[in-house]
Formats: C-alpha cells, structure tokens, sequence
C-alpha cells in the first residue's frame, strides 16, 4: 500500500493516492472521482459506480479475489485467467473473451468509425480513441498527474495502471504459473506462453509472433524503415517507445523510483528488474536445470552452457563467445585496452576479475 502522502500546492496531506489525484485536481479545477475504499480513480461519476462492485460481496473471483455484480460480470473476468475466448470474428478468426471487443474489431474490417474529431479530418472507431486524439494531438491536456513521480497522463486509467509501478501490485495473476502481471494486457499476453499461440507469422522470414504490433515492428527489419527521429540527434528509430526511450538520454529523465531504496530509473523494465534485489523474486526458470534467474538476458545467457552457442564471433580472429560481455572483454586483448585500475598502486588491469585476483595476491598481505 502507497503511504500517505502530500499535497505539492498546498500541502495538505491525503490518506490514499485517489484522493490525493482528486485533491490535486480541485486545486486546478479538474473535475476527478476517487474511490473511497483503495486508491482508484475516475473522470466520470459512473466510472467511480462501476468500480465500487468489485468491493461487495456478490460475486467473487476465486483466483485474484475481485468481486462483481452479476454472475454474468463474473464469468466474462474469469476468461482473464483461463484464456478462454468464445467470442471469434467470421472474416479472420480472431477470438476475443467479451462480445463488446469483438463488436469494436469487427470495425477494423468494415471500416466504420463514428466518432468524428471537430478539430480535424480524424475519426475513429472508438470514443476512448478519439478523446486521446484531441488530449495527444489538439489540446496536449495530461490533467492526471502522479505524484510520486513527473509522469502525466491524458486518462485516468493510465495513471491507474502507472502507480501500480510505485506500488508494486499485480493483481493479475497466471492460473498456470506463478507469475503475477500489474497490466492486464500482460497476463494475456503471458498466457500465450502456457498456449503455444504465434498467430502472426513473418512473410520475409520463420519468425511468429503473440502480437500483431510485435509482426509490424518486426517487419521494419526486412524493410529497414525507421519512421521515428529523434529531434536533437537526428538518430532513426522502429519503434516510439524506442525513442521515448531514447530522449531521455538529452533529458537525463528517470522518471521510476523505487520505493524501497530511492533509486531512480529511466526505464520501467529497470525498476522492474531492480525490484526483484529486493523481493528475491526469479521468474526466469531454466528448464534443463533448476538454476533461475531475476532477468531475461542472464537466463538467455545460462543457456549457452546448455547449448554451446557461441553466436558472438571477433571481427579480428577466429575466437567465438556465447556473450557479449565476454566479447567485449576478449577485445581488450586487440586494443590494450584496461579500464580497471588499483585504487592501492595504480596498476591497471583487462577485465574486473583480473583486478579482484590482483587485489587479493598483493595487497592482502598488506593486512597482516
């Protein structure tokens, strides 16, 4: 749970982070609902109604706890979890767990998009598009503000979902594994791993993907189209997130504090990482032995003790590594290069390890 926490422009102090959003939003004349009993919150008074369900005991979910309703409510959420999508689309068969997301993407086949921007030529299947559209594009309004961070977002949800980087909650859990997401759109995503599901498939290569989004970005490597540009380097990117990423680079942004030790990060997945120093937690099991580890990349490279792949070869001799560490490592060999330096004599040294050897054999003895 978030502490209490203060208000920056008149320094009133709230009990939860909804209430203090709402406070914060008095003070500039923002209209927000909070709710009463966690710390969610609401544009609209009917948003705050249909969220105050999932506190009363009519309908519970047994897996994450969540409450609806109806029955009804219920059993559309439980698909959550068991993956279940009886809902398909006749022209590509694409499946979906609610009816109302199957009635939204029947509009990208007939092309209707009733919700017309007033301010340009824009119009959009969906209304949530077309507000994000006038907030992203016409009026630059991010009226929902964390306060743990300088984050600003254009809808409430999104705040929502960000503080949960602060608060480090995951409601939604796999009912499969362990793992637990902060995002709902990550538990579906996740549950594709337990399914074997790669429905979008490459045309150029054998490459499959979980996410129609991850096929187009993958494509720009055959194409080599980087549409994004960095406007102070002029640096080409795949995709936006690559150069929201990037500009913090000339900003020196770190917009993710940890709230166990103060740190700062200017990525999400590195707080993410870091959190696991203090939860002990590693989700990234091999499967050939019972080694597990806190991030991705050290689990990818474990398995080349497995594998023996060494795909990493050096431009200057035949040597071969299985990392890129070791590789970069290797070339000081080329270049002479030594970076790690004695702070006791000043003798410099290759790699770290060569440093710690030399610290133990030489100046150990200086100790006894």
């Amino acid at each position: 749970m978030i502490n209490a926490s203060c208000c920056t422009t008149t320094e009133d102090r709230c009990s939860n982070v909804g209430k203090l959003t709402a406070h914060s939003k008095v003070q500039i004349g923002e209209q927000l609902y909070s709710c009463s009993e966690c710390w969610m919150c609401f544009s609209s008074q009917s948003g705050l109604r249909g969220h105050m369900n999932i506190h009363k005991d009519n309908y519970k979910c047994s897996e994450c706890g969540k409450h609806y309703q109806s029955k009804y409510k219920l059993s559309e959420h439980e698909r959550i979890h068991s993956g279940e999508k009886p809902f398909q689309c006749m022209l590509c068969s694409k499946q979906f767990t609610k009816s109302g997301s199957l009635d939204k993407h029947s509009r990208t086949h007939s092309g209707y998009k009733p919700y017309k921007c007033h301010m340009c030529d824009k119009a959009f299947s969906e209304s949530g598009n077309l507000k994000s559209h006038m907030r992203i594009i016409h009026t630059g309004d991010t009226p929902f503000k964390c306060h743990m961070c300088d984050r600003a977002f254009c809808h409430p949800k999104d705040l929502n979902r960000h503080l949960r980087i602060h608060s480090g909650e995951k409601p939604y859990k796999c009912s499969l594994c362990d793992r637990a997401f902060g995002q709902s759109g990550g538990l579906k995503s996740h549950m594709r791993v337990h399914m074997g599901h790669k429905l979008y498939k490459c045309h150029m290569c054998d490459r499959a993907f979980r996410e129609p989004g991850h096929l187009k970005s993958h494509l720009r490597i055959h194409t080599g189209d980087k549409p994004y540009k960095c406007c102070m380097c002029d640096k080409l990117f795949i995709e936006s997130g690559q150069l929201n990423r990037h500009m913090r680079v000339h900003t020196g942004d770190k917009p993710y504090r940890c709230v166990e030790c103060s740190r700062v990060f200017s990525h999400s997945g590195s707080l993410s990482s870091h959190m696991r120093v203090h939860t002990g937690e590693r989700p990234h099991k091999c499967c050939l032995c019972d080694k597990a580890f806190s991030q991705s990349v050290a689990l990818t490279r474990h398995m080349t003790v497995h594998t023996g792949d060494k795909p990493l070869k050096c431009l200057l001799c035949d040597k071969a590594f299985s990392s890129s560490s070791y590789l970069k490592c290797h070339m000081r060999v080329h270049t002479n290069d030594k970076p790690y330096t004695c702070d006791k004599c000043g003798s410099t040294f290759k790699a770290s390890r060569s440093l710690k050897k030399h610290i133990v054999r030489v100046h150990t003895v200086d100790r006894l």
